[in-house]
């Protein structure tokens, strides 16, 4: 995506996570988008256009300190006074269940997002976004596989998981639902499917010879780059105040029409609405509805089934 031609940045952006799989991606599209971001992480982020600061989103000083430093590259430039800033993108979190013990993913996960969100809105900072989860349907880390209440998966469902990772994601919205009735900010909690970097359309292969084994999370997927115009719209994007979206391309991570996985994996599920061919079943027609979201990158364009 060609940069803007522009001298001012359209925006500044703090951005949590951005050393992590999907941040790099969301933090280099936001650059070529014309912001300019100071990555908030534990690990730098080797991207010449955006400097790291260390931080520890569980410690509030440090976040607050660190929402509301300069976002400069250099410590000799110019100037190095803060600058009001725009919007705070938050993906930081232990990503997904048995990396720490799940007591530590909770704290990690619920501590961190509830300090980022306090700090931004407390220090003026009125469009939030945070990293939400598909795994907030209880269906992907459930004890053993089941059944939702229905299909596709929507913002509507009741969601109640069971998982330490999972409960953390849902504590996340509701805290991101309460900052935003608190401060009548625009807070968007983005629940993400199975993010996809460009190089990992060469797996697609084996996801069609084991029809079954993404059956958890509904066969969704999310190119990264798309990931990152989501992003993008959910900045630009004013006046919804709280709300989730879930983030996912318009097709199944499957070569199989989406009518034969109901039939093979879920032929007593209710099916709430007639499906296009390939549709997934983790719906994302909120995000195309009020955002225009239009995913670029389906698999098709990168593998042969």
């Amino acid at each position: 995506m060609a940069k803007r031609a522009n001298t001012r940045p359209a925006g500044r952006v703090m951005f949590t996570g951005g050393s992590g799989k999907a941040g790099k991606h969301v933090v280099q599209y936001l650059v070529d988008s014309g912001y300019q971001v100071l990555n908030i992480d534990t690990k730098p982020l080797d991207n010449p256009n955006v400097r790291t600061l260390i931080t520890d989103i569980t410690d509030s000083g440090q976040v607050f300190n660190a929402l509301s430093s300069y976002m400069g590259l250099h410590e000799f430039d110019p100037s190095l006074r803060p600058q009001q800033v725009d919007a705070v993108v938050h993906f930081a979190a232990i990503p997904r269940i048995m990396i720490t013990p799940d007591n530590e993913v909770f704290r990690v996960n619920a501590l961190g997002t509830y300090n980022v969100v306090e700090a931004a809105t407390k220090l003026g900072i009125r469009k939030i976004i945070v990293a939400s989860s598909e795994t907030t349907y209880g269906l992907v880390f459930a004890n053993e596989p089941k059944d939702p209440e229905y299909l596709p998966l929507d913002e509507e469902y009741d969601v109640n998981p069971m998982d330490s990772y999972a409960l953390s994601k849902i504590v996340n919205e509701q805290t991101a639902r309460a900052f935003a009735t608190r401060s009548g900010y625009d807070i968007y909690a983005l629940r993400i499917g199975n993010v996809i970097e460009p190089h990992e359309y060469a797996n697609f292969p084996k996801f069609f010879a084991d029809p079954g084994g993404r059956k958890r999370i509904m066969w969704s997927y999310i190119d990264a780059r798309d990931l990152g115009e989501m992003t993008r719209l959910c900045l630009e994007k004013d006046g919804l105040g709280y709300q989730a979206f879930n983030v996912g391309n318009d097709d199944c991570s499957s070569d199989l029409p989406t009518a034969e996985l109901l039939k093979r994996f879920y032929p007593k599920v209710k099916v709430k609405h007639k499906l296009g061919k390939y549709e997934c079943l983790f719906s994302n027609r909120k995000a195309r509805n009020l955002l225009g979201f239009q995913p670029q990158h389906s698999w098709r364009k990168y593998v042969k089934a």
